[in-house]
């Protein structure tokens, strides 16, 4: 593509050199430069891609664009683009490149502190039931229609959801579904993604090492709806939000007479609401009124996040152009969601779930649906992950013992950071709740185990799908539903057990 066409929809470029010339690809990191690409120079908040400028025209960049002029002029046969937005621009010229591939597929994004997850692999539940072909990009797994992939993180870069769509578009995906991360937000990774459905799920504390405050967080949420309603690219997407949630009803009204909002929740206004809500070990039934009718909904989900989550994806199906009834049939299939409330085996009448409940919304909301389930003891094993919002430790800690029977505190992925400082910033939290230290998680998973009594429920939370722990000096490999199937089958004799 000539570069003219590729920076054609960016707004008052000032350039230095020619527009004539052809570029094949276009990225942020300068190692990753091919022969004739582009390279744009983005100023990150530890990082300023200035830097690396000269390596990129050594790889064979073409093109440069920054948010500066060149300090002595451009190099030799370079063209040099000052832009004042560099992530703008990156976003803008990988999608001309690309081809706009989402302007032509139901798109589906998810953001929201928790269920992303399990929303972005429902709705591709239901695409693929509809259409046979359908997308997902997330935190656990990339499926581009025709092989699937383990994802390393959330959103990708921009040049990365653009060449994601595009494949899955070649590929005869007729929809995608992806989450849409608060850093995906701000860092504009999905500024020229079309969305027709943008679902919002809920605003607890998390990632205040990024954003600072829960203000600016919430704002870089709100901040998509707001740009999208402001540029719908062509489509007329809908907001489907959960209005239980305070962050979610004030969203709600600052979108009011901007864009479609569909309103969901168990509380009155809404346009889908839950009236009643029933589970068992097995699943749900969660009875649903929308637009005056009312459906049973039964699904393989238990919690009542769940029903949360139920309620967004059906709330999608509408602007995704999918049958309301066809997909309240497909959610009674709906596949078990990796380390996300996941059952993980049952022994001796011992039951043992993982879930990646990181946040002390989400243990909370973990626990609680658990000792919903009516167990003798539910057992916690939880921990926090370094290098992290250090706030949130000692809530995590008030979280679990608020519901949990008997807590075991352990290592999650301490990254930098010193395991035995973040088990004591946590234990700041358990006040007088019954509980133990075993920093080595593997053996934590062990203990918990080992020592639950029939009729138990030991939940193992935290690092759900992951299948790595992070130290320090080192990544090994450690998924914990292999630790529990493990501790499962080397369970001993009921006189040999302890309780924590």
């Amino acid at each position: 593509m000539k570069l003219r066409d590729a920076i054609s929809e960016i707004r008052k470029p000032l350039v230095q050199g020619t527009l004539e010339g052809e570029i094949t690809s276009v990225t942020a990191d300068s190692r990753t430069v091919e022969e004739g690409g582009a390279f744009v120079a983005v100023r990150g908040g530890q990082v300023d891609g200035r830097r690396f400028i000269d390596d990129a025209v050594r790889r064979g960049a073409v093109a440069v664009i920054a948010d500066s002029p060149p300090e002595t002029g451009a190099p030799a046969g370079v063209t040099w683009i000052q832009v004042s937005d560099t992530r703008g621009a990156l976003s803008s010229i990988a999608a001309q490149l690309a081809g706009h591939p989402s302007a032509d597929m139901k798109m589906a994004g998810v953001t929201g502190t928790n269920g992303k997850t399990t929303i972005a692999f429902l709705i591709h539940h239901l695409m693929r039931a509809a259409w046979h072909r359908a997308g997902m990009i997330g935190t656990i797994r990339i499926d581009d229609g025709v092989e699937e992939v383990n994802a390393s993180c959330t959103t990708p870069d921009s040049p990365g959801v653009q060449y994601l769509l595009a494949r899955m578009a070649g590929n005869g995906c007729r929809g995608t579904a992806m989450e849409v991360s608060s850093h995906g937000i701000d860092q504009k990774r999905v500024a020229d993604v079309a969305f027709d459905a943008l679902v919002f799920t809920n605003l607890t504390q998390d990632h205040l090492d990024y954003h600072g405050t829960m203000e600016a967080y919430a704002e870089a949420k709100f901040s998509w709806f707001e740009a999208t309603a402001a540029n719908p690219q062509g489509k007329k997407p809908a907001a489907v939000i959960n209005v239980d949630d305070g962050a979610g009803a004030e969203l709600a009204e600052r979108l009011e007479g901007k864009m479609t909002v569909v309103r969901y929740g168990f509380g009155l206004h809404t346009d889908i609401r839950a009236l009643d809500f029933r589970q068992s070990p097995r699943g749900m039934e969660l009875k649903l009124e929308l637009r005056g009718k009312q459906y049973l909904v039964r699904a393989p989900l238990i919690g009542r996040f769940n029903a949360y989550n139920i309620m967004a994806v059906l709330g999608a199906v509408k602007p995704l152009g999918l049958s309301f009834r066809a997909a309240v049939s497909a959610l009674a299939d709906a596949p078990q969601v990796p380390g996300r409330m996941e059952n993980c085996g049952t022994r001796d009448g011992v039951t043992v779930f993982v879930d990646y409940a990181h946040t002390p919304d989400a243990l909370e909301n973990a626990c609680r649906t658990l000792k919903e389930l009516e167990p003798k003891r539910l057992i916690t094993v939880f921990g926090c992950g370094g290098d992290r919002d250090t706030a949130k430790r000692p809530l995590m800690a008030k979280a679990a013992a608020r519901h949990s029977d008997a807590c075991i505190i352990t290592s999650d992925n301490p990254r930098s950071e010193d395991p035995e400082e973040i088990v004591r910033q946590i234990e700041g939290g358990m006040g007088t709740a019954r509980y133990r230290t075993v920093t080595d998680r593997a053996e934590a998973i062990r203990i918990a185990v080992h020592a639950a009594a029939p009729g138990d429920i030991v939940l193992i939370a935290g690092k759900g799908h992951e299948t790595y722990q992070q130290f320090a000096d080192r990544t090994i490999d450690f998924d914990d539903r292999k630790e529990v199937k493990r501790s499962l089958a080397a369970r001993p004799d009921p006189e040999e057990r302890r309780r924590p």
